[in-house]
């Protein structure tokens, strides 16, 4: 007599270990960047308000003579096409804070996690996601601006080529800065977990600190506080939008740090390498 034996079962696809790969991770978050209705609204804001900021910039500017060449030129070309930068920067700001600060508050993070349990991959897919559509979107922006007002600025008697390299830096540069920020945003994002607490901080960075750092330096006219108000990042930033006129000094300048673009851009990426090395070390060790 013989025993039959049950038919051997194939795992069922929620036994088995399916992880996604670094292709998968980014397509996954890229689905869910542009799937958010906020992602499509700070990102056209971006554009609208840096064009109409320069539009007005390069028609209300009041010009010295009738016709402007040479460094004051440059700077008024390259004020008009980034003149929106800073409401970029705030906007990314909080775009960058919501991605992941979103995910914690809903519990979707839990899901990203059990995708890649190794949770750096999901990260990183993030970051690369949001400084990718940061760079583009603003580079759109600038460079479309900066197409709108040379027409306007040339109309107005204002000489200047797009081209020249001491204009088309600060314009790249625009686009450096809002990237950069949007990372430092979602580091803290990461580190806090609460999007209250993530825009706190980069917030006050941006905007509290370099008062209150202004308010120090009056007071007390002291080297130090001006040379930690070159470092923050709205000062170190700013730099990589600024005209630099041929021969401007850097370093220490009348006993207080100046930086150029070049100088300003380590500083940032010291700030994002300091803060999302914190963000990816405290993911790995906390709970979901």
């Amino acid at each position: 007599m013989t025993t039959a034996t049950a038919p051997a079962q194939s795992p069922s696809p929620t036994s088995t270990n399916v992880h996604l790969s670094a292709l998968g991770l980014l397509r996954s978050e890229w689905i869910k960047l542009r799937t958010v209705r906020s992602t499509i609204w700070c990102y056209a804001l971006i554009i609208l308000l840096t064009i109409g900021i320069g539009v007005l910039v390069s028609s209300l500017a009041t010009l010295p003579t009738a016709t402007t060449t040479g460094d004051a030129a440059r700077s008024l070309t390259v004020t008009a096409a980034t003149g929106g930068i800073n409401l970029a920067v705030l906007i990314v700001s909080i775009l960058g804070t919501l991605i992941i600060t979103g995910e914690y508050a809903t519990g979707m993070i839990r899901s990203t996690f059990t995708a890649d349990p190794r949770r750096l991959g999901a990260i990183v897919a993030k970051m690369v996601i949001l400084a990718v559509t940061a760079f583009i979107t603003s580079g759109i922006a600038i460079w479309l601006n900066a197409l709108i007002v040379w027409p306007i600025l040339h109309h107005r008697g204002v000489d200047v080529q797009l081209g020249d390299p001491s204009v088309f830096m600060p314009l790249l540069g625009g686009s450096v800065f809002v990237t950069l920020i949007s990372l430092l945003a979602f580091g803290f994002g990461l580190i806090l977990r609460s999007t209250a607490g993530g825009l706190a901080t980069v917030l006050g960075l941006l905007l509290v600190a370099p008062i209150i750092l202004g308010i120090l330096t009056g007071l007390t006219h002291a080297d130090w506080v001006g040379d930690l108000r070159a470092i923050f990042p709205d000062s170190a930033g700013g730099q990589l939008v600024s005209y630099a006129t041929p021969g401007s000094k850097t370093g220490i300048v009348n006993g207080i740090l100046t930086l150029n673009g070049w100088l300003g851009f380590w500083v940032m990426l010291g700030w994002d390498a300091v803060v999302l090395t914190v963000a990816s070390v405290l993911v790995k060790r906390r709970d979901a």
